[in-house]
């Protein structure tokens, strides 16, 4: 048998030169590869030196995280502080187009913020609680008070360290140095550094002024904006493990003291006031007049309840499930202080009263989940609002909200 060798001049035309041009490729292309490593490096050079002038910089676009914290400055019509629940302090001198933190390289030990409250009688004097009272799963504690005296330039801490969790900060509005703490001490365990603590020298030395357990925090305070000798405060039992939350027992109550915090009594059972276990309890004084309050307390006939006469008797004026939904993670409530009948309700929306709390509106806000409200008290269409997005900020009573870009997410 004869075998038939095959060759180039066989194949159709033209088909024989782009296999030897293709064969050239191949053969050469390892030279090739190896002249164009040797030059890699020079290339490199050329363009480091072309972009070494140039810096990165973060254009955003930005994105807020959860915020249970808020404070305006009164006589600042521009400036606000927020307290992120991971990011620390942060604040704005023009309404919130652009936020600054404050706490970077300060000696902040956590960078959880539960409560920002700037004095009304001094604007350079800012107090702030750490470590959030929101009780989810991933809560973050705090590592107690820090102040500042310079308008947030710079801070320093000025104890209660061990509280973990504060939900409250508030200032006598002529002197600075005397400030109250409401502190629900450690979510996930019992310890006594909770409750109601007072200084009156700048936060020098404290004095535990209310204290039900070591089960039981405080978990909301307001002082009355008429006389800053009535103070109210809510006691909250709750207890957090990985895998549960109990909310409510027999320390959860609602207090009042008339003489600064040096005493209090319960006023957890006056009537009107639900009758079996209590839960979390949100509190609030009218600033137009100072026997008008409101509560919204967790429990099984709770609701938003309404008092006349300091707390004395009580009327519960609204019971709607949209206002005390999770009542653990919100039961928040807020007056105006002009209107004697408008009042303010956070929850997963944000909704308004003008006939004293019994019925409620929804007011558009760029983000759910709303943890905290500022309200001017010299213009309340001017607010500031905390929630799970973030701080935003108002001028008109909230048709508008200024844009959530802070970089806490």
């Amino acid at each position: 048998m004869q075998i038939r060798r095959s060759s180039l001049s066989a194949w159709p035309s033209g088909i024989g030169t782009a296999v030897l041009l293709a064969i050239c490729a191949i053969l050469a292309m390892p030279q090739w590869l190896t002249s164009q490593a040797q030059q890699q490096p020079s290339s490199r050079t050329d363009a480091n030196g072309l972009f070494k002038g140039l810096q990165y910089r973060h254009i955003g676009p930005f994105r807020g995280g959860r915020s249970v914290a808020v404070a305006g400055i009164p006589a600042q019509p521009m400036g606000y502080y927020f307290g992120a629940t991971g990011g620390g302090v942060w604040k704005t001198i023009d309404g919130g187009v652009n936020w600054d933190s404050v706490s970077d390289g300060q000696p902040f030990g956590t960078g959880s913020v539960g409560a920002v409250e700037v004095s009304q009688s001094d604007p350079n004097v800012v107090y702030v609680g750490m470590g959030e009272t929101s009780s989810r799963g991933n809560v973050s504690h705090g590592d107690g008070v820090y102040r500042s005296v310079d308008a947030g330039r710079t801070w320093k801490r000025v104890g209660l360290e061990d509280t973990r969790h504060i939900g409250r900060v508030r200032i006598h509005p002529r002197n600075p140095d005397i400030a109250y703490v409401a502190a629900l001490g450690h979510i996930f365990g019992p310890n006594e550094q909770r409750g109601v603590f007072r200084t009156k020298d700048g936060g020098k030395s404290w004095e535990k002024v209310l204290y039900k357990s070591n089960k039981a925090g405080a978990i909301d305070l307001v002082i009355a904006p008429a006389n800053p000798n009535n103070l109210y405060a809510a006691i909250w039992e709750a207890k957090r493990t990985p895998y549960s939350l109990e909310s409510g027992g027999p320390d959860s109550g609602l207090w009042k003291s008339t003489d600064g915090g040096d005493t209090w009594t319960e006023i957890s059972r006056r009537p009107g006031l639900p009758k079996g276990l209590l839960g979390r309890i949100g509190i609030t004084v009218s600033g137009a007049n100072g026997d008008r309050l409101w509560a919204i307390i967790e429990a099984d006939d709770g609701g938003v309840f309404r008092s006349d006469n300091a707390g004395e008797s009580w009327t519960r004026v609204n019971e709607g499930r949209n206002l005390r939904q999770r009542a653990w993670y919100y039961s928040h409530i807020y007056a105006d202080p002009k209107n004697v009948d408008t009042v303010y309700v956070l929850n997963v929306g944000f909704y308004i009263s003008v006939d004293g709390g019994r019925t409620y509106t929804t007011l558009s806000v760029p983000h759910s989940d709303n943890h905290d409200l500022w309200i001017d008290p010299n213009n309340p269409l001017r607010m500031i609002n905390a929630n799970d997005g973030g701080a935003y900020v108002t001028t008109d009573g909230g048709r508008i909200w200024s844009e959530q870009d802070q970089s806490t997410a």
